[in-house]
């Protein structure tokens, strides 16, 4: 989806990447690796490559970039890189050029400005489920999907201007 933000429809992705490639346990994880796109190679703290062949793996989303043997078996960081296994390999999805480019954009003041206008509806929606009990729609098709979703959000509206309203005076 990122990538179809990206890549196809040129718009800015001002959403959260959902990264589970970072590790706590004292190993290097992918972002001690720098990748360099020109020469499509990773390189690791220790300054050596991790190239690729090309081969695309897990129904043809990732490519495996694998460092050399030679190069890990005498490293003197072998033990916080690859301590199970005789050469470090990482995974790249074809896709992380877009999750790249949303990455950088997390932190921006345009995003923290979306997140809190994004708030705003969301809350809506969520009033409509919980209090309003649309959690699904009864009528078919979409003129009737259209036509429920118009009724509770009349409903809601009318629930705010009822809020706005002043309190009649007691006599």
């Amino acid at each position: 989806m990122l990538n179809w933000l990206v890549e196809e429809q040129t718009i800015a992705p001002h959403i959260p990447v959902i990264d589970k490639s970072g590790r706590r346990d004292g190993i290097f994880a992918r972002a001690d690796f720098r990748y360099d796109k020109d020469a499509d190679v990773y390189t690791c703290p220790s300054g050596k490559c991790l190239t690729t062949t090309g081969t695309l793996v897990n129904d043809g989303t990732t490519l495996l970039y694998r460092g050399s043997t030679l190069d890990c078996g005498k490293c003197h960081i072998k033990a916080r890189c690859c301590p199970n296994s005789l050469a470090r390999k990482i995974p790249r999805s074809s896709y992380e050029g877009a999750r790249d480019i949303a990455r950088s954009l997390s932190y921006t003041p345009a995003v923290d400005q979306s997140r809190r206008e994004r708030k705003k509806a969301e809350i809506l929606f969520a009033h409509l489920k919980r209090i309003l009990r649309l959690v699904r729609l009864r009528l078919r098709g979409p003129l009737g999907a259209r036509t429920e979703f118009l009724l509770a959000a009349s409903a809601q509206n009318l629930r705010k201007l009822a809020r706005l309203l002043p309190a009649p005076a007691a006599t």
